[in-house]
């Protein structure tokens, strides 16, 4: 048989989109995937509706539609205080995945290094794979989920070309303060390099943290690229709407690639998700305000049933330590806790470049009912799971 690619063989498919299949097959509440159960803005659905009679239908510009850039550089202003040019430094793309893939290939040749902090979404590592990068892993120490500056310099001095930063963080769910940032900035700036940010939880985040956006800093702006998604502040991960906010330099070669991976976001849901970069700064306020109250929710629930638990400052995740149940292979434990609780989660290990079977992660952007349901089933963990000797 013709062999496939050795890049192909480097890295299985997602994890994470792996559970959701496992809780379909098992009838598991699903708080692997990281998807809400409830609608997206009325203003958003409601221009949908009208788009599907009136269109537009055929391909918007490929770096997208010039509406949308325009309402997306106007609630950049409005976050960061960046005056933000819709025409030079914005690319619509298809999801935070394809911004990221974008960013990755526009900054980085084959055999360049770029660093990323362990925990990390297991996207990055594939994304390295495929744009022929060498990752270099610094750890985020528990229970803190802080990184040693020492060893963030080490990896700008092993010849990183970027950093990614994922900020609020998943999987841990950390915010990193504007210090922590301002460390970044320095060291990218001592060793000449890009920082790539994910930012798709920006307006996720709990009291008393606040997110800082990375290119807002002082000298900042020049070396970040920002990659972002509509899907988690909109509740609309099934539309892969995302973008790219950088430099025009950068943003002339992320407009390239972004051309030939997929040619431009779908026409008639970057019209539709317009109306939802308008909505007032109410709508965002609504949104940390409802996701408060699912953190507070589960995590009593958590608390109810004795696991031990990282209490997320931003994102909808949460790591939980299955340690006293000893089983050797986290994601066998997840098979279990689907098959007999009848809840999903994603096995920890899976964001860990070290071996780590300590952890699985859930999601809490479910409605009350769902996040009950998954309580109660919990509550039966230790009854349906014996630990291991």
């Amino acid at each position: 048989m013709i062999p496939v690619s050795a890049k192909s063989l480097c890295f299985t498919d997602s994890v994470i989109r792996r559970m959701t299949r496992v809780c379909n097959k098992y009838g598991a509440v699903n708080l692997s995937q990281g998807f809400p159960d409830f609608d997206p803005p009325k203003a958003v659905t409601e221009r949908l509706a009208e788009v599907a009679h009136t269109g537009p239908h055929q391909y918007a510009v490929t770096w997208g539609a010039q509406n949308t850039r325009e309402a997306l550089a106007r609630k950049l202003k409005r976050d960061t205080a960046l005056e933000v040019n819709p025409d030079t430094e914005l690319t619509i793309t298809c999801g935070g995945t394809e911004a990221m893939m974008c960013a990755v290939l526009a900054t980085l040749n084959p055999g360049d290094k770029v660093a990323f902090f362990s925990p990390f979404y297991e996207n990055y590592g594939a994304d390295a794979v495929l744009c022929g990068a060498q990752p270099v892993y610094v750890e985020l120490h528990a229970p803190d989920f802080t990184f040693d500056e020492k060893e963030l310099e080490e990896a700008f001095k092993s010849g990183a070309k970027a950093l990614i930063l994922c900020n609020p963080s998943n999987p841990s769910g950390r915010v990193f303060s504007r210090e922590e940032l301002l460390t970044i900035g320095k060291l990218a700036e001592k060793y000449g390099a890009f920082v790539i940010t994910d930012e798709v939880y920006e307006h996720i985040v709990y009291e008393p943290w606040r997110h800082t956006y990375f290119a807002a800093l002082p000298g900042m702006r020049e070396r970040t690229v920002m990659c972002n998604s509509l899907s988690k502040t909109y509740s609309i991960t099934g539309w892969r709407i995302g973008y790219v906010f950088a430099p025009p330099k950068v943003t002339e070669a992320v407009r390239k690639v972004h051309d030939f991976l997929t040619v431009g976001a779908p026409a008639p849901l970057q019209e539709a998700v317009t109306a939802g970069l308008n909505l007032p700064v109410s709508y965002y306020a609504d949104l940390k305000k409802d996701y408060t109250h699912h953190r507070e929710l589960f995590l009593k629930g958590l608390d109810e049933v004795g696991l031990k638990y990282f209490a997320p400052q931003g994102t909808y995740f949460v790591l939980a330590d299955i340690s006293e149940f000893g089983y050797d292979s986290d994601y066998e434990f997840c098979e279990d806790l689907a098959r007999l609780v009848k809840v999903g989660a994603v096995p920890g290990s899976s964001f860990f470049k070290r071996k780590e079977n300590r952890y699985i992660r859930f999601h809490f952007a479910k409605k009350d009912e769902t996040l009950n349901a998954a309580i109660a089933n919990l509550k039966r963990l230790r009854e349906l799971i014996k630990p291991r000797a």
